[in-house]
Order: C-alpha cells, then structure tokens, then sequence
C-alpha cells in the first residue's frame, strides 16, 4: 500500500478475545455496502477458523443453486508464513497484507478485513490500515477485560488491558504511515433484553473507558438463533427482503434485521444502505 493511493475505505473488524461476532459482523457489513451499491472487497485473515470464506463460499453456492443473484464481495484469504524465522516470517505476513489490501483496493470502494482472536503479525499490519475498527463484545466484564482491568469492589478503570495498547500502537503506525486516523468503534453484542445491574455496569465502565482511550459505542446483535440459521446458506438479515431468499419473515427475524440497520447507522455507513437498490456489479468469490 502506498500513501494515497486509492480513496478506497478499510473496515478491520478486530478483537483478540474469539466468540464475539467479528464474522457474523463482516458479513453483514459487507451485504450492507453491496446491497447499497459499492463495491466490496472481503479479507479473512483467520484461516484456521475461516468462518468468514466459509460464510461466502456458501452464499455463493445458494446463490448457484437457487438461481438468484445475491451479491458477492471479492474475496481473498491469507495463510501466516510458515517460515520457523521468525523475523523473515513478520516481513512476509506484513509483506502479504500489504500486497493484498493493494489488490483489492485497486476495483473497490470499501474493504472490509475479519481478523482472528488472538494477536499475530497479519492481523496486526491490518489493524494499522484501519480507517473504521469495529471491535465487537460481548456485553460482560469477561470481554471488557480485554479493553480494561476494572476494580472489582468500586467497578473504576485500573488500567487499559492488552488489545487497548494494540490499537494504540497501531494508530500510532497509521500516522507515521500517511497521517492517517482510526475511527475505533465498540460494538456490544448479545444484550439482554433486560436491563440489569451488570449491564448498566458494563455501559457506565464502556463510557469511562470510551473518553479515556478513545473508542465509540454503538449497538451490536442480541443472540439469535437467525443469525446460525443464516451462515449455511450464506445470508444475511438484508438479504431478507428479497422473496428469493427463501426464508418467511417472522417478527424474530425484523427485529434482528432493526439490530443490523441499527448498527451501519451508528457507524456511519452511506444512508444508501438502507435502499432495497441493487449492486452496480456483482463481484467474485475468490475462495
């Protein structure tokens, strides 16, 4: 990558902490931007797991079999070197994402990155590329100690923990590299429907935290079973509209559909997104 290189815009969506959603958020980022006309590039950098290609190569072949024209990213998928140097393996991860950002970049408006649980050297070069980080969280002070220690008798914010310092150092990277920003967002999944002592805790410790290290809050997915149902076939809660889909809407699925439209608004994704327009061009599956 190369400073000015392309206007295109890339989203990481980043934790360390596994099972928080971080697939099921690319995807339906993704379908968002697609549905709204962009053109979308995709990067799984979590090739053991794969969920996010496993994801696309599904929505591929429904697509194929049930003869509809779902929109598809271009999508790529990187492996960490296996070279057992480790300083010579560093320069080929951080070497491999810049060549594949560079690719992508060159017919896309956006590219959106999924990133693995855990902290190694791909995820790491991606995090510094970031314009939008979307850490996703599940709503506990299991995940906020990834963010935070907190004191456990007064709930205040010892100290930023582990993944908060990674993003530090990667948005200092991000202006030695072009004078660039990261827009950090936290979005926090699986809330209860109920409100409780430990969820007001968790959002009072959130915006304590927000103003000390600098991230923003916006809502993220309660737990539903839709979302599981969906991944076999490659679908997302915006591709509901469409009767081709297959699915019959229940009152489940629109109040899960209100979640996603919920959370491209407060992350600031093109109003467009909300239009039932299709896709200037149908991109490729590259899996």
């Amino acid at each position: 990558m190369t400073e000015n290189q392309s206007p295109v815009q890339i989203i990481v969506v980043g934790n360390v902490k596994g099972g928080t959603g971080k697939s099921t958020t690319s995807m339906h980022l993704i379908a968002g931007l697609l549905h709204a006309g962009y053109l979308v590039g995709s990067l799984d950098l979590d090739s053991p797991q794969s969920t996010l290609t496993h994801y696309i190569t599904n929505r591929r072949d429904h697509a194929e079999t049930k003869g509809i024209g779902l929109p598809l990213p271009e999508h790529k998928i990187l492996q960490a070197s296996t070279v057992s140097n480790r300083n010579i393996a560093y320069a080929e991860d951080e070497a491999a994402v810049d060549e594949c950002l560079r690719g992508l970049s060159e017919k896309n408006d956006f590219i959106v990155v999924d990133t693995p649980g855990g902290d190694d050297t791909l995820s790491r070069r991606a995090h510094s590329y970031a314009d939008t980080l979307i850490t996703p969280m599940n709503d506990s002070f299991i995940d906020l100690d990834v963010l935070a220690k907190v004191e456990p008798d007064t709930m205040k914010i010892v100290r930023p923990s582990a993944y908060a310092e990674f993003v530090w150092e990667n948005r200092k990277k991000r202006i030695q590299r072009d004078g660039g920003s990261i827009d950090w967002i936290i979005a926090r999944n699986r809330l209860s429907s109920l409100d409780s002592r430990n969820r007001r805790a968790v959002a009072d410790a959130l915006t304590t935290l927000s103003n000390r290290i600098g991230f923003r809050v916006a809502p993220g997915f309660s737990e539903r079973m839709i979302f599981r149902e969906l991944f076999l076939k490659g679908l997302t809660l915006l591709d509901l509209r469409d009767p081709d889909a297959g699915i019959r809407l229940n009152m489940s699925h629109l109040a899960a559909r209100q979640e996603v439209r919920m959370m491209l608004e407060a992350i600031g994704l093109p109003e467009s997104v909300e239009q039932d327009e299709g896709p200037r061009v149908l991109g490729s599956a590259d899996t």
